[in-house]
This record gives structure tokens, C-alpha cells and sequence, in this order.
């Protein structure tokens, strides 16, 4: 099997936030969104004593993330499910709390890449969208039956659309006429529903297709699951690490550790119990994102934000 090429992004700040919690003996790392295997493959060569399960949707991912990590002689488990079952895949190596837990969000390169998956706006291809291709609607499941304003919703939403209802009513209308299963039929039906003026501020397909991967794949529901499921999972000392590529994802992610990281007591109480303390702290403020040389060889990590939390020794 051929693995496709693929170059993670802020490889090095990932690898260097989790190796503190990496470098205990017999530590484990559940790699959420496993892909094609960059970020765990460099965990496990630079930590000899690290088991890193991965964990991906994707069969495929998986299949060539396996392939890829073989020569680590049982320090890779793969695991088949979303990344919000982390306790789950926890249990495959009878652990109950990792030491490292690394979130890579959004779609794969590799998905991405293949022409068939419908991902892509720029490629015509079926409009199937799905991580896991074995279960769940598609897009085209989407487009076909969703009513105009359910569709509206989810553009103005998931896409941050302005001209969600005006996308919305143009696909209801053009799909009276034919089915609406490609992504080259669904393009030109926003780019026909475009006022010319805003012809030129980015390719109307982008917002509209990102949409309906969110939708179809139920990302920002998994997402708020796996937040909380990681933080729950970390060992003391233990860090977790999130990528994330656009508002809808940070914000989750910044308003789950900023609750992480907020003491429950009242404010001005002389004594704070220790169950009402913060149980976790922020590895550094804020978000990092990609240098500008990084953006040069990887286009991926232009609109990423980093973020990196740690579990207290003493948690409450």
C-alpha cells in the first residue's frame, strides 16, 4: 500500500508541549485524529518508552497509519472509532488516563486529496463527504432533503455564510429540476446564485462545502465530546494538545479550557477548598499559530490556532 505524502502541521511544537507529560516512564499518547500517522510517528521516534493508540474514523487513514508505523514493534495500537471515544481506546491498552492526548482537527490531507471523496470543491466527485465511509449520510443525503431553511441554518452556521438563504434557495430550486450529486453541479449552482460584485472575495463553494462536511460528520458535537472526554483522561502532570482550523473549532476549544483552567470558588474567599480549585493550567497563553515559513511549505497550517492545557498534579 502506498501512503500518500502528507506533512503535519507545528510538528515540532507538538511533539515539544507533550514531551514533558511524554517523558514518564511507561507513558501512553491517544492520538485522536490519527490520519495519516506525522504527529505520532515523530512521538514514538523521539520517545522509546511511549505507546501511542490512534485513533481515526477513517479506515483508510487507519490502514495506511498502520502501514506506516509498523516498524514500532507494538508501540502503536490503532483504534477504528471517533476521537471522542478516547476512554474506549484507553481500554485496548488497559490504561484509564493518558499522559499525552494530541487533537488535530478538521478534515485529513489525504481526504482531501482524494478526488472521490467529494471534499474537495475544486475536483468534481461524488458529494459523499463522509470520514467514515461506512456509515451515515452523505451530502448528497443532504442536499436532496434538507428543506431550505434547515439548509440556510447549517450554511449560516457551520459556514458563516452571509449569503446562506440565498445558496439555500437556489439549491431547493435547481434540485426540482435534477438530483444534485456532484460537487461540480452543486459549484456552479453558487457560483450562478452569486452577486457578481462578490464574485471576487473567495470561491462561494468554500464556505457552503465546509458546511456540510461539519453537518455530515457531526464535527462540532464529537468536538465538544472529545474536550471534555481528554481532560477527564489525562493523567496528572498530563497534557493535552489541540490544532485547530477555523473559529467554530477554536472557540469550543478556548471556552472548554478556559473553564478548565477557572477556579470554582467565589470571588475574595480567604480559603479556596481544593475541589473548587482549577484543575488544570494552560501550558502557555492563548494560541500560537504557524510562522510564516511553515505557511510557505504547508499550506494547511495557515489558519491554524494551538493550543495546549495540563492537568495539575493534585486535579480537583
Amino acid at each position: 500500500m502506498h501512503t500518500p505524502t502528507h506533512i503535519p502541521v507545528l510538528l515540532d511544537d507538538c511533539v515539544d508541549a507533550l514531551a514533558p507529560a511524554l517523558s514518564a516512564t511507561g507513558a501512553v499518547m491517544v492520538d485522536g485524529t490519527l490520519g495519516l500517522g506525522g504527529h505520532s510517528e515523530a512521538v514514538l521516534e523521539r520517545f522509546p518508552d511511549v505507546t501511542v493508540v490512534g485513533i481515526d474514523r477513517d479506515d483508510t487513514a487507519l490502514a495506511h497509519a498502520t502501514q506506516r508505523l509498523a516498524r514500532f514493534d507494538g508501540r502503536f495500537i490503532p483504534v477504528h472509532a471517533t476521537y471522542d471515544e478516547i476512554q474506549r481506546a484507553l481500554r485496548v491498552v488497559k490504561r484509564d488516563s493518558a499522559n499525552g492526548i494530541l487533537l488535530d482537527l478538521g478534515v485529513s490531507s489525504m481526504q482531501i486529496d482524494d478526488a472521490d471523496r467529494g471534499f474537495a470543491y475544486s475536483q468534481d466527485a461524488p458529494l459523499d463527504m463522509r470520514m467514515d465511509q461506512s456509515t451515515g449520510i452523505t451530502a448528497a443525503d443532504i442536499i436532496s432533503s434538507y428543506g431550505e431553511r434547515q439548509l440556510a441554518r447549517i450554511f449560516r452556521i457551520y459556514g458563516e455564510e452571509k449569503l446562506a438563504g440565498r445558496y439555500a434557495r437556489a439549491i431547493v430550486a435547481a434540485r426540482s429540476d435534477a438530483p444534485i450529486d456532484r460537487s461540480a453541479n452543486l459549484v456552479a449552482i453558487l457560483n450562478d446564485a452569486t452577486p457578481y460584485a462578490l464574485k471576487n472575495a473567495g470561491h462561494p463553494a468554500k464556505r457552503v462545502f465546509q458546511a456540510l462536511r461539519i453537518e455530515v460528520n457531526g464535527e462540532l458535537d464529537i468536538l465538544r465530546n472529545a474536550i471534555d472526554n481528554a481532560l477527564a483522561a489525562l493523567a496528572p502532570g498530563g497534557r493535552l494538545v489541540v490544532l485547530a482550523y477555523h473559529s467554530l473549532e477554536d472557540r469550543i476549544v478556548k471556552s472548554a479550557f478556559v473553564s478548565a483552567t477557572t477556579s470554582k470558588a467565589p470571588h475574595g474567599l480567604p480559603v479556596v477548598p481544593a475541589e473548587l480549585k482549577a484543575g488544570y493550567r494552560l501550558v502557555f497563553p492563548g494560541a500560537r499559530t504557524a510562522s510564516e515559513a511553515e505557511i510557505a511549505a504547508n499550506s494547511r497550517a495557515t489558519s491554524v490556532k494551538f493550543r495546549a492545557i495540563e492537568r495539575l498534579a493534585v486535579a480537583a
